[in-house]
């Protein structure tokens, strides 16, 4: 049985009868199509439901906004793919990271859209700082070409005089110093962007292989599914276990690695703050010590409410532990004189 998903389905109505959806409705009627449609509960009401005949053929489902776990095993399906086209490695840590920010902070936009959407954008800033070359090369590197630059003119001149000469041999004592210096930053960095490389080309392997077998099995090849199911796909997977191992001890090991290309809990709450403009720590902060400092952090704004700052920090305190319904709001009524507003610091 085909089935046909059409994504934004509210684009097959139109004002004439020759529009998408006319079409579809007798074969539709007969049951001779099975389809599936997409679209926003906004849409749905301005488009989809002014047409009855049309609507009556489907069965309206509402899909709910997923939770944070069920956020976290989404992003999860998704990070193989996301580490391939970026070429980084996703910890488990930043997913969840991802998913506990994006519910909390990106509150103009669902789960797991604003949650994927940090994924990507910390993968990719990954992706172009490991691209980039790091500090310490590129600063020497810079060094090296004022050096050359300086030499050159200093070649030019130096039958001038003694002084010349002098500041000549200096200079290419100076380059060929820094040459030396340069010679183990370079190694290393090539090193480690090879061995990331190979990590990278081997997961994209495997997904390859993957896309294979689904084909060979859609065609009943059955001696190219076990092949590819029962000895291609083990070794490479084995492969992919021992490179990742030897990154990870190699990262342990050394904490001026030069190549980060490593996605993590820090990088995604990084990606947040640049979208949210809340500093990083305040992100980061567990909501533990938040709710322990709550009278500090507002008696730092509201001055001289001692009484208020602990009423309201106990009631917060209350519904996080879970004692309060947490479907009622809270409700606070601050009575004072006029003009005591100026109690809170601009």
């Amino acid at each position: 049985m085909i089935v046909l998903f059409i994504d934004e389905i509210h684009m097959l109505m139109g004002d004439g009868k020759s529009d998408a959806a006319n079409l579809l409705k007798p074969m539709l009627a007969r049951g001779t199509l099975h389809c599936i449609g997409a679209t926003t509960i906004t849409e749905y009401r301005k488009y989809v439901e002014k047409d009855g005949a049309f609507e009556r053929r489907f069965q309206r489902v509402d899909v709910k906004e997923p939770s944070i776990r069920e956020t976290v095993a989404i992003l999860r399906g998704l990070q193989p793919r996301y580490e391939i086209h970026h070429g980084v490695r996703i910890l488990d840590s930043a997913l969840v990271t991802a998913a506990q920010l994006a519910s909390r902070y990106l509150t103009y936009r669902k789960l797991p859209d604003s949650a994927v959407d940090l994924i990507d954008e910390a993968a990719a800033s990954v992706a172009v700082a490991r691209d980039s070359k790091p500090e310490e090369l590129d600063s020497k590197e810079r060094q090296l070409n004022l050096l050359e630059v300086e030499i050159k003119a200093l070649e030019r001149d130096q039958d001038a005089d003694a002084s010349t000469k002098e500041r000549l041999e200096q200079a290419r004592q100076k380059y060929q110093s820094i040459e030396e210096e340069l010679e183990p930053i370079r190694a290393k960095y090539a090193e480690e962007r090879a061995g990331h490389e190979e990590l990278t080309n081997a997961k994209r392997k495997l997904d390859e292989l993957e896309v294979k077998a689904q084909d060979a099995e859609r065609r009943h090849d059955s001696a190219t599914v076990a092949d590819i199911r029962y000895f291609a796909i083990p070794d490479l997977k084995n492969r992919i276990d021992e490179l990742e191992a030897q990154v990870a001890e190699e990262e342990a090991k050394s904490e001026d690695f030069l190549v980060k290309n490593v996605v993590g809990a820090e990088q995604v709450a990084e990606t947040a703050a640049k979208l949210t403009g809340i500093p990083v720590q305040k992100l980061t902060q567990a909501e533990n010590a938040k709710l322990i400092t709550m009278e500090k952090e507002l008696s730092s704004a509201v001055v001289g409410q001692g009484d208020a700052v602990k009423a309201v920090a106990n009631a917060i305190r209350l519904s996080r532990s879970g004692l309060a319904n947490p479907n009622q709001p809270a409700s606070f009524l601050f009575l004072g004189l006029s003009g005591s507003e100026l109690i809170v610091q601009s």
